[in-house]
C-alpha cells in the first residue's frame, strides 16, 4: 500500500537512506520530514507491507517560467534491500507518475549515481532516458 509519509516513519527511512548508502540521518531526519511534509510542492510518500516501510519516495515539484507545464524531481527514492523485485519499485514510479501528470508537469527528472547499474536498468524499463549533462556546484 501507498500512503504519505508521516513523522513516525522517519527511523524506516533513515535506514532506507542507509542502504542507499546516506549513514547518519536519523539525527536530523525528523526536522527535515516535518519541514518537507508541509511543503505543497513536495510530496513524501512510503510503500507500506505488513505494516513496516518497504520503501519511500521524496519528489519536488519545481515550477518552469518558461514552460507550460512543471516538471518533477525525484530527489530520494529507495526500496528495502530485502524486499527488491517484488514490484515495490515500479508501484512507486507509476504512483509518482501520475502525481507529475496531476499537477500538469511535463517531465520527471532524476539523478542516479553511475554506480548504481541495477537502478539505471529500472528506470530505462520505465522509460526515463539519460540526459546528456548533469551539473553541479557544491556549497
Amino acid at each position: 500500500m501507498i500512503r504519505t509519509a508521516t513523522l513516525q516513519d522517519h527511523s524506516a527511512i533513515s535506514e532506507l537512506l542507509t542502504q542507499l548508502g546516506y549513514p547518519g540521518t536519523e539525527a536530523f531526519l525528523p526536522e527535515k520530514l516535518e519541514r518537507m511534509l508541509q511543503d505543497p510542492d513536495e510530496l513524501m510518500f512510503v510503500y507500506e507491507t505488513e505494516e513496516k516501510v518497504a520503501g519511500f519516495m521524496s519528489v519536488h515539484f519545481i515550477p518552469q517560467i518558461a514552460r507550460r507545464g512543471d516538471y518533477a524531481t525525484i530527489s530520494f527514492f529507495a526500496v528495502d534491500n530485502t524486499m527488491r523485485s517484488k514490484g515495490i519499485g515500479k508501484a512507486m514510479e507509476d504512483y509518482a507518475t501520475a502525481k507529475a501528470i496531476e499537477r500538469g508537469c511535463e517531465g520527471i527528472f532524476l539523478h542516479c549515481n553511475t554506480h548504481r547499474a541495477d537502478a539505471h536498468r529500472f528506470y530505462f524499463r520505465q522509460g526515463y532516458t539519460e540526459s546528456p549533462k548533469y551539473l553541479l556546484k557544491k556549497l
